[in-house]
């Protein structure tokens, strides 16, 4: 558990978690916290037993906002793209007047850049703090956005050049990830949104509006993910029609052979039956001239093919 003193940018680290039970008298305090260390903060802050839980869970929670007497609870998800996989991290955001308290079950990136963002823009409320975090959140789903649209772009191009199997196991599994991304985007927009329009007592009203902008980028990012479906959808039927073309050209190719050979299999029969009384049987020069025959039947046939573009 990591316990920070924020006053206009300076970072302060405080060793005991009894010293932030009161709010400071300039700045707020962060605790930075796993799920752990909830048995510890519950009582001393009063946090709401259901809010707790949901911290707690193994299930991943949906981003939503809850009310309680003192404080707030927010849930938000980070992103990261990783081996063509797209992970949500859940954030647990307690706010309360003078202290904000954050529960991550895993390492949370956001957070190095948000300790940069502190000192910077000298954040001296809570509000402020739960401000720059949603948004550099959010900013965050831009490059995964990037890396994706990359992705697409390079399966679109092998898919064209080269159709495998594999190529069909790498759409189905982005498609379920996207649609997956897509259906914790909704509720993190309207999150967003309510921190916009509610007047909570936590959030001063100067700062709402700020809100409104990440608003506008939670659209974007949805709106990016419902043309990543689409994009999907293009992407299998190229795979299909690939894979049709192939099929298609590999039945011609065996076509023109069959073609091809057919009559020199009935040159081979007619030779190949058992009467006594068949010209040329008995001809010395006989098998040379049906083999010469056989090979230019076979030689015109496939130039003629070759011609037409069928070989």
């Amino acid at each position: 558990m990591n316990i920070r003193l924020i006053q206009n940018g300076l970072i302060t680290v405080v060793e005991e978690i009894e010293n932030t039970v009161q709010p400071p008298p300039n700045g707020f305090y962060w605790i930075e916290a796993s799920p752990f260390d909830l048995d510890l903060l519950q009582p001393l802050f009063g946090l709401h037993p259901l809010a707790v839980e949901d911290c707690i869970d193994a299930e991943e929670q949906r981003p939503k906002l809850q009310l309680y007497d003192d404080h707030c609870f927010l849930v938000i998800n980070g992103i990261t793209f990783y081996n063509q996989n797209i992970l949500l991290r859940e954030i647990n955001i307690f706010l309360g007047s003078g202290t904000v308290i954050t529960v991550t079950k895993q390492q949370t990136p956001e957070f190095g850049e948000l300790l940069t963002l502190l000192r910077e823009k000298e954040i001296n409320r809570p509000a402020e703090f739960v401000y720059q975090l949603i948004d550099e959140v959010v900013n965050r789903y831009f490059e995964v956005i990037e890396q994706i649209e990359d992705l697409i772009e390079t399966l679109e191009e092998e898919i064209l050049m080269n159709t495998r199997k594999s190529h069909l196991d790498q759409i189905i599994r982005l498609r379920s990830e996207i649609l997956y991304a897509r259906k914790m985007m909704q509720p993190q927009r309207d999150l967003i949104g309510l921190l916009h329009k509610m007047d909570l007592p936590q959030i001063e009203p100067r700062l709402r509006h700020l809100f409104g902008d990440i608003v506008e980028d939670a659209s974007k990012v949805a709106e990016s993910f419902d043309t990543f479906r689409d994009l999907i959808g293009n992407l299998r039927e190229a795979y299909q029609a690939s894979l049709t073309g192939r099929t298609n050209e590999i039945m011609r190719i065996f076509t023109a052979l069959t073609t091809i050979f057919m009559p020199l299999t009935i040159i081979t029969g007619i030779y190949g039956m058992n009467f006594d009384h068949i010209p040329e049987l008995h001809s010395p020069h006989g098998y040379y001239i049906v083999i010469a025959f056989m090979a230019a039947v076979g030689t015109v046939m496939y130039l003629i093919f070759k011609i037409k573009g069928w070989l």
